[in-house]
């Protein structure tokens, strides 16, 4: 467990930084940088933490973002455009935010000497339409140009690669993670799961985009920070990237929303919609690399975290 570390947080108002400030906040002091755009932080039981410092700023401010950082062991670059309405509505920002964006981290964390770690939030869509147990070291895809849905990844992608150069160039211990399909109490946003919940707990009409055939991995958020904190805590994790998600829990789209009615005993009905742009058809990681090298297995299974996740969001209702 670390102690007395200052850990600097981009994105920190986000569900995965809440989650991730839970287990660190009673030892370390954390300080979250966020434009507040989505916002889990204000309502959290964290929220007035006297280990807690709230820098409302931009992560395209380079000179607030260099200040701000100043004295951190730790950062996690957590910022960033995501959601596939927004980015296919703002392609630009999306570009700008997710390259620029963390550019500015890399370079405020190499301005201040971060020595301990240096945390990189990238994207399991790097890996293209077709990702079957996709692995660390297979090939990345950039999509055709001018498709709406590989904006954002290929946005991840050049600040993945831009991360690994800090590290090889200037010894920067960064670590690069691709989040597989993470859900879970107090996401915001447009994330699949916490939709669908929300219909079911309704018994509102559920809209899938596309044909619903579409397979994912879906990943508990409490899995995904605990292997987070080995990306953050262990010495071997430095200079690599992890896929970080739960192999296990695989499922439609279609299949995704009828688990969730029959789970939540929802009266929902499911209807189709067409689809929003290039569709990826399936996304399931590879998770060996994290277990041999940091030791992690994911334990949530999809049920238990759909249940935990509705008890969350009725207390919102």
């Amino acid at each position: 467990m670390l102690q007395n570390k200052r850990i600097f947080i981009t994105g920190g108002a986000g569900f995965i930084a809440n989650t991730l400030i839970k287990h660190y906040i009673s030892e370390n002091e954390i300080i979250v940088y966020d434009n507040f755009h989505r916002d889990t932080l204000t309502s959290s039981e964290v929220a007035g933490h006297p280990n807690l410092t709230i820098i409302k700023g931009d992560v395209l401010d380079l000179e607030l973002l260099t200040s701000s950082m100043k004295g951190a062991d730790i950062v996690v670059h957590a910022a960033g455009i995501a959601g596939i309405d927004t980015v296919i509505k703002n392609p630009v920002r999306t570009m700008q935010v997710n390259m620029i964006g963390t550019a500015n981290a890399l370079e405020a964390a190499r301005i201040n000497g971060v020595k301990d770690r240096f945390v990189d939030f990238s994207t399991s869509e790097v890996f293209g339409s077709m990702a079957f147990k996709s692995t660390e070291s297979d090939q990345t895809v950039s999509g055709s140009a001018g498709e709406a849905r590989w904006t954002y990844a290929v946005s991840k992608l050049a600040g993945e690669h831009l991360a690994h150069a800090y590290y090889n160039q200037y010894k920067l211990p960064v670590v690069t993670v691709r989040p597989f399909n993470v859900y879970g109490p107090g996401q915001t946003g447009e994330g699949a799961i916490q939709i669908f919940i929300k219909k079911a707990l309704k018994n509102e009409t559920i809209h899938i985009d596309g044909d619903g055939s579409q397979i994912r991995a879906w990943c508990y958020v409490d899995d995904f920070v605990n292997c987070l904190i080995r990306c953050i805590e262990d010495p071997k994790a430095v200079g690599e990237s992890f896929n970080l998600g739960n192999a296990r829990a695989v499922i439609t789209i279609l299949g995704l929303a009828q688990t969730v009615a029959r789970v939540l005993k929802s009266e929902s009905q499911i209807v189709f919609d067409p689809p929003l742009s290039a569709d990826i058809a399936i996304r399931i990681p590879s998770v060996k690399k994290t277990e041999e090298v940091l030791g992690f297995k994911a334990k949530v299974d999809l049920e238990e975290g759909v249940l935990k996740t509705a008890e969350w969001m009725k207390t919102l209702l």
